[in-house]
């Protein structure tokens, strides 16, 4: 079974998907989250991007781990997970493979562990590799990966020198420049970019005075970030089209109009993370809405919409935030 749309087909990083739409890790588990609900199904989406996993299991952090904010959610799970080993042996050979791609998301607390992870997963049919290095590295004293661009740098490195299946860093929107990261990740190897990671957030209790998540602060998805992601999905583009390295766009997409925005500033396909939790069904309507939007304008594939943002030439040169 296959995304009904032909037009919607496309290629990332050497594998081909049925649809632009990437379900985003930690939002669907190991893959089995929704293909309990009727009329989802793991068909209708290019691929999925499964639980964050470390070389050891993990418990977690305590709760309250998730909660809702204006526009948005904040979560602090802790890369709660079985461990690779247990992934790799049990629930991998239960995934339906005929029906879409499968990309594992790993995360470390050095180097080592990245790339020791990076070769385990290569021994396996999973069919590409997602970097999360936005996990704090332990030996540099808990500075994350992903703010740092030469830390990145080497996460990459140390990965690709341990896997040829496809790399995909997915980067963090807490740094300076991340058109730079993104480039010092390209050298390092990285096959694709996942844009953007979430933001980090807090919610406070007024109550007793303390922050509601356990963690004390968290990571800050949908609409509420939508409009920096789609500014770091443009910058990160200015770089990564240099070396035909394609993005995941994601931070906020609800709509179909919002999918064609990340596309038009220059993500080649789109996740779907944190909508899922109050419209289960809504990669079909996006599938839908993208399918429509090629055809009403003449474009035989997603691939002629990628990265079609014309910027406007004439500006002012006041102050960036200013309103005078």
């Amino acid at each position: 079974m296959t995304c009904m749309h032909n037009n919607l087909k496309t290629d990332f990083c050497g594998l081909s998907l049925n649809s632009p739409i990437v379900l985003l890790s930690g939002c669907v588990g190991f893959g089995e989250e929704y293909t309990r609900i009727q009329g989802f199904s793991n068909a209708d989406v290019g691929a999925i991007c499964l639980k964050g996993t470390t070389l050891e299991p993990r418990l977690g952090n305590i709760p309250h781990r998730v909660t809702e904010t204006p526009s948005g959610m904040i979560n602090a799970i802790g890369l709660q997970n079985p461990g690779a080993d247990v992934v790799i042996n049990e629930i991998m050979p239960q995934l339906d493979k005929t029906e879409t791609r499968f990309i594992i998301n790993i995360s470390g607390s050095s180097v080592e562990d990245y790339g020791e992870i990076a070769k385990r997963f290569d021994d396996t049919d999973i069919d590409a590799i997602e970097i999360n290095i936005s996990c704090p590295n332990i030996k540099e004293g808990g500075v994350a990966f992903g703010n740092d661009p030469d830390m990145s740098y080497r996460v990459v490195e140390i990965c690709r020198k341990n896997t040829s299946k496809p790399l995909i860093t997915k980067l963090s929107p807490n740094q300076t420049d991340i058109a730079y990261s993104a480039q010092r990740c390209i050298d390092a190897g990285t096959d694709g970019l996942a844009v953007i990671n979430t933001l980090m957030g807090m919610a406070i209790d007024t109550t007793t005075r303390t922050p509601i998540i356990g963690n004390n602060r968290g990571g800050l998805s949908g609409p509420a970030i939508k409009p920096i992601a789609l500014l770091k999905v443009h910058q990160v583009y200015e770089v990564s089209k240099q070396h035909n390295v394609p993005i995941i766009g994601q931070g906020g997409i609800t709509t179909v109009n919002d999918a064609l925005e990340f596309i038009i500033a220059g993500a080649a396909t789109v996740g779907i993370g944190t909508s899922l939790f109050y419209d289960p069904l809504v990669c079909n309507k996006i599938n839908d809405g993208i399918s429509q939007y090629l055809i009403d304008n003449n474009l035989d594939s997603i691939n002629d919409l990628v990265g079609t943002l014309e910027l406007n030439s004439d500006i002012s040169q006041c102050d960036i935030g200013s309103d005078k």
